[in-house]
């Protein structure tokens, strides 16, 4: 089905994108077929501003996106002393920066790690690294998505991480996206490629920082291809500003006897969502998706979770837990398919809320649409406050309120928080919560009133 929206929410892209085909006129053929595919695609959908019987948007409200203007191509300067302020960081980690859609080899910091191939997405596709061709857009490209087909309209450069069949790598992989500090309202399209190759092990993070107080637009593409037997622990954190938009699309493709682990962290943006699907394409394939976002003000968190049984003998589960204060707003929509040659599957789903005030509202909905006859599956998902019999058990042993407040906000956090296993990252992830924590408490007015 098309998306109805108005003409300009296409129109606004197409000048630059007229701009950026002249300038990438020298590309390879194939890359070429990929962007006018995925424009035609984008200039047939648009934005999804109609909500009524659009599914996957009913829920959010992307007028003020259509509204919005955003230039292209617009760069700044970062330096490394801000990488290592806005963002999670460690010397010892291999790592990728992307500034505003271009790789920076200055600020990357890689150690040559063998087995490891990581840099820039641009120089992979000029040289042929890999299966690039073959992968690029492949996995993201299969369905119909407005977010999805404009960022492949525009991809150029990125990220590109490759390990070697039977690599087991000691430190983790850091794909950093920065948006520079620029008073523009700019669009950036971020890509990363990530192909584990068969009995390879990696923890990868990837990062989305904003330097910039102006809105900011950024569609990033995630594609990850598992091969037999590989292990990927995967760790997203987002961090846009306030007045900006990001909506995410991850595309993870499994293979035989994989294990792929993702845990997420999300607080930033006005609009924000994370998109992700994982295939489980053959017998033994595990899946584990994750995630703790927190909203206040008006911001609006989506998380748009599913997961595809192909095969048989696969098990997949998806646990996500919500903070919500002020007038916020947050979606959470679980989906498990099991298809019909996927017999002993084993999937569960769930999604926990904090609702911290009466003006924050989540809209759950877990599903689960099963083919097959020999199948486990569960789901559901809960909204609820802090009562006053549980913040009296706190202030009964002589914490005061507001501490007794604080210390529940993060006890619900810490289920998640402890699944950021690397050292620099769980200490950023809890630091940047418990500065979130006042910011919820002052705009609550549940907590402890039933």
């Amino acid at each position: 089905m098309t998306l109805a929206t108005p003409p300009t929410a296409v129109d606004k892209f197409s000048t630059e994108y007229e701009s950026f085909v002249v300038e990438n006129s020298s590309s390879p053929d194939w890359l070429k077929a990929v962007r006018q595919q995925a424009w035609s695609t984008f200039s047939e959908l648009g934005l999804p501003t109609k909500r009524r019987g659009t599914e996957l948007w009913k829920y959010t409200n992307l007028q003020p996106l259509a509204d919005a203007d955003f230039a292209y191509g617009v760069t700044g300067s970062v330096s490394l002393d801000q990488m290592k302020v806005v963002g999670p960081w460690d010397d010892a980690f291999d790592t990728v920066v992307v500034v505003d859609g271009e790789f920076s080899v200055e600020l990357s910091n890689l150690h040559g790690s063998t087995g490891l191939d990581a840099g820039s997405l641009a120089e992979a596709i000029a040289a042929g690294t890999g299966s690039v061709e073959s992968q690029l857009a492949s996995l993201a490209g299969r369905e119909k998505y407005a977010f999805t087909a404009l960022s492949t309209a525009f991809v150029d450069d990125g990220a590109y991480v490759r390990i070697a069949d039977g690599t087991q790598l000691e430190q983790p992989v850091h794909v950093v996206f920065v948006t520079s500090d620029a008073a523009e309202n700019r669009a950036s399209y971020p890509r990363l490629l990530v192909d584990a190759g068969a009995g390879s092990s990696v923890v990868l993070i990837e990062t989305y920082v904003n330097l910039a107080e102006s809105a900011q637009f950024a569609a990033p593409v995630v594609e990850m291809f598992a091969g037999d037997g590989s292990s990927v622990r995967h760790y997203r954190v987002q961090m846009e500003n306030e007045s900006s938009f990001h909506f995410g699309t991850t595309r993870v493709a499994q293979m035989g006897n994989t294990d792929f682990t993702s845990t997420s962290f999300a607080v930033g943006a006005s609009i924000a969502r994370n998109d992700i699907h994982t295939l489980l394409d053959a017998p033994g394939a595990n899946c584990t998706l994750h995630g703790l976002y927190m909203t206040n003000g008006e911001q609006q968190q989506d998380q748009e979770i599913s997961t595809t049984h192909a095969k048989p003998g696969c098990s997949s589960g998806q646990f996500y837990k919500g903070i919500l204060s002020g007038k916020s707003h947050a979606v959470f929509s679980g989906k498990v398919v099991v298809e019909r040659d996927a017999q002993k599957s084993d999937a569960t789903q769930k999604d926990l809320n904090l609702l911290l005030s009466r003006g924050a509202e989540i809209d759950a909905k877990p599903s689960l649409e099963i083919y097959a006859d020999d199948v486990t599956a569960a789901h559901g998902a809960t909204a609820g406050h802090v009562d006053r019999d549980t913040l009296f058990y706190l202030q009964s042993r002589g914490v005061d309120e507001e501490a007794a407040k604080a210390i529940l906000i993060r006890g619900f956090a810490e289920e998640m928080l402890n699944e950021f296993k690397p050292p620099a990252l769980h200490e950023f992830v809890e630091k940047i919560t418990d500065e979130r924590i006042p910011i919820l408490l002052a705009e609550s007015d549940t907590i402890g009133t039933a």
